[in-house]
């Protein structure tokens, strides 16, 4: 007998419980102790209809992740399913927490389901490259019609046990105890009767003619590149067109060819490197943490509104500094409409606008930040101009209080020098727009202590970021290798290249958009700024004037003048060629005497992203990242690397650091430029055939 589950009877009704803690996940233990459990029940004369239930914190919350790439043992859970859907008794499941992927499945083969009004089901496996594999969808679209079946399983989200009930997964909402109320619920089935409901035997209903072709167009565009959304369709189609068993066939053939398919693959290592990023190496699990129950943001621009929303949102009180009443009224009406905005769409209500509201106040005065727990600077790229809020920062905040600047380029360790107290300094680099990108990009300076890193990367997760811990350097780890690229993505245009024929190699790889739409989005003077600055700071290191320089010099700032590398029409992001910007590039290459050449779409992919894989190895080698994984996930959820491809490290393992290496060193040689000189650490992972990911 599983030591896992267990069967007892209550009365009449026998209740058979999983308790695997943390969440029941179903390990080879949970599905045969589910089996043994349900033939007990059956056995029981005494028992008139039984129940499932999750001990502790949820019902079966889903497969159990440890046993994901070992070989499968049994029962397995299609198997488990029939076998409980096949039961001569009524079986009720007890639904609390989140019945996940396999969990829903292990209900959907129960006759009746009941949840607690806090329950959440769902069908998540999409977000995994995969589908539901144990009958989710030949069940679901049986159970509540194809059209609703498909917004479930190819969104991967979860539903609220409310909305479960409207849709018809769930037959009842408990209040209170929910064994007592299943119980209940239970015996007035077995009183009245009840007929054992088996979901196999009902028809999928399709509610439109061209339900499929429709839905594959509807996420054609949001969803390119992925292959399980599609799959899923297919699946789906197979519950309304084929008899039940060869549905589940029909499951089967797409699961097994999704588990196998680079996408798969890519999508499980960002599920798991996720997790992985928030334990950081060598940061000890006992880690004393300071307590943040106030926060202040520097600045109401863009960036600073964007990251006060971010405490708003987790409940945390936060005041804004600025120095000028009309910019902090402006920044305050600003967060104002963006809440408003999210109401009007239905994902917040209008009392929820004005708590969150409530909770951000403002301020012309340091000296009202004297009780913050938790400070956040976020003003221009200036070494000046932080130096001169750093040394007012330290004049007025508390001890203990945690300095934090949000540069995205700059010297922390310099920043932290401007105070008395380095150690309560660090970068907290979030991603605009700050209070939607997930990203937040922790940078642990040379001083900066234990307590305030593990404070910090804690604190990333209570605001709903992941959070990444790098070193210091110029650009961390997202923008050092993002301005390589960049400055390859210009070199490339100098040669011969068009700025769109750059852009769509790299929107062909996956990106959500090119180099040069991305820098028109974020705003040309940007980067520019960060440019200038640099060629104050460090001459030596500084990129060279080019026509990127000239067009910002020309007010072509990018669509907020609807006008950088490409032009905008008004209200349409669709970037357009310029004739005007061809001129100033022909104009460039005349001065600089280059001769334009025809560059193929492979050179250009070659040397966009074997930079930036040879500078995620020399970041690895120099220790600003502790890991591969830090660097895939930086790029994935602050630059938009698509998922299915699973980061620039695992791409690069994908493409063969061999082929990679070969070229990086190509290249060295045909060009000198020091920024194509292997990394140590890619010649040797080279040399002995080996990936960053072994």
């Amino acid at each position: 007998m599983s030591d896992v589950v267990s069967y007892r009877l209550e009365g009449d009704i026998g209740v058979i419980s999983v308790n695997y803690p943390p969440v029941n996940a179903l390990g080879q233990g949970v599905r045969e102790g589910l089996v043994e459990c349900l033939r007990q029940g059956l056995k029981d004369d005494q028992a008139k209809a039984l129940v499932v239930i999750g001990e502790g914190r949820t019902f079966p919350a889903g497969a159990d992740i440890r046993e994901f790439g070992k070989p499968p043992q049994g029962p397995a859970l299609p198997d488990v399913v029939a076998e409980y859907e096949s039961s001569d008794k009524l079986v009720v499941a007890a639904i609390h927490g989140t019945a996940l992927g396999g969990g829903l499945e292990v209900a959907l083969g129960c006759d009746y389901r009941v949840a607690v009004g806090s329950a959440k089901v769902g069908l998540p496996e999409v977000k995994l490259g995969i589908l539901p594999g144990a009958g989710g969808t030949q069940r679901l679209p049986r159970l509540i019609g194809a059209q609703k079946a498909l917004e479930v399983i190819v969104s991967g989200n979860p539903v609220k046990a409310k909305d479960a009930l409207a849709l018809g997964i769930v037959d009842e909402i408990v209040d209170g105890d929910l064994l007592e109320g299943a119980l209940a619920y239970a015996r007035k089935l077995a009183a009245d009767n009840a007929p054992l409901r088996r979901i196999r035997d009902l028809q999928a209903q399709k509610e439109d003619a061209d339900l499929f072709s429709n839905f594959e167009k509807s996420i054609a565009r949001k969803q390119r590149g992925f292959k399980a959304p599609f799959h899923c369709i297919k699946a789906v189609q197979a519950a309304v067109e084929l008899p039940f068993d060869e549905g589940m066939k029909r499951e089967r053939e797409l699961f097994a060819e999704l588990l196998v398919s680079p996408e798969s693959r890519a999508q499980r290592h960002v599920f798991f490197a996720e997790r992985e990023v928030a334990k950081v190496p060598g940061l000890a699990k006992d880690t004393p943490k300071r307590e943040i129950n106030r926060v202040a943001v520097i600045g109401a621009g863009t960036m600073g509104g964007g990251i006060a929303m971010n405490f708003a949102n987790a409940g945390i009180p936060v005041k804004i500094l600025e120095v000028k009443e009309e910019a902090l009224e402006k920044g305050i009406a600003v967060i104002r409409k963006n809440y408003e905005n999210t109401a009007k769409k239905g994902r917040i209500t209008a009392q929820q606008v004005e708590d969150r509201m409530a909770l951000i106040q403002h301020t012309l005065s340091y000296d009202d930040l004297s009780d913050v727990d938790l400070v956040i600077e976020a003003v221009f790229e200036n070494m000046d101009v932080k130096k001169a809020v750093f040394s007012e920062l330290d004049r007025v905040c508390k001890k203990g209080a945690i300095l934090a600047t949000n540069t995205s380029t700059l010297d922390v360790n310099r920043i932290a020098a401007f105070t008395q107290r380095p150690e309560d300094v660090m970068g907290m680099h979030f991603f605009s727009p700050a209070n939607v990108m997930k990203l937040l990009e922790n940078v642990r300076g040379e001083k900066t202590s234990d307590d305030v890193i593990a404070t910090v990367m804690d604190l990333s997760r209570r605001i709903g970021k992941v959070g990444v811990l790098v070193g210091v350097c110029h650009g961390f780890v997202g923008n050092r290798m993002l301005h390589k690229r960049q400055a390859e993505a210009v070199q490339l245009v100098n040669e011969g290249a068009s700025p769109a024929q750059v852009d769509k190699v790299l929107f062909d790889l996956g990106f959500p958009m090119g180099p040069f739409a991305m820098s028109d989005l974020a705003g040309m003077d940007v980067g520019y700024r960060i440019r200038e600055e640099l060629r104050k700071e460090d001459p030596d290191n500084a990129p060279p004037r080019n026509w990127t320089d000239e067009l910002v010099e020309q007010g072509r700032l990018g669509q907020k003048t609807q006008a950088g590398v490409f032009d905008y029409k008004e209200g349409d992001r669709t970037p357009v060629p310029s004739s005007e910007v061809d001129a100033l590039i022909a104009k460039f290459r005349e001065e600089q005497g280059i001769q334009s050449r025809e560059v193929s779409d492979q050179e250009i992919l070659e040397r966009c992203m074997y930079v930036m894989v040879n500078e995620g190895a020399k970041i690895l080698e120099e220790g600003i990242a502790a890991r591969p994984l830090d660097v895939d996930v930086i790029w994935i959820y602050g630059y938009g690397f698509p998922v299915y491809r699973g980061g620039v490290l695992f791409w690069a393992d994908s493409v063969g650091l061999k082929t990679i290496y070969d070229k990086v060193s190509q290249f060295h040689k045909e060009t000198g430029d020091d920024v194509w000189k292997p990394a140590a650490l890619l010649e040797k992972l080279a040399n002995e055939g080996k990936g960053f990911y072994g």
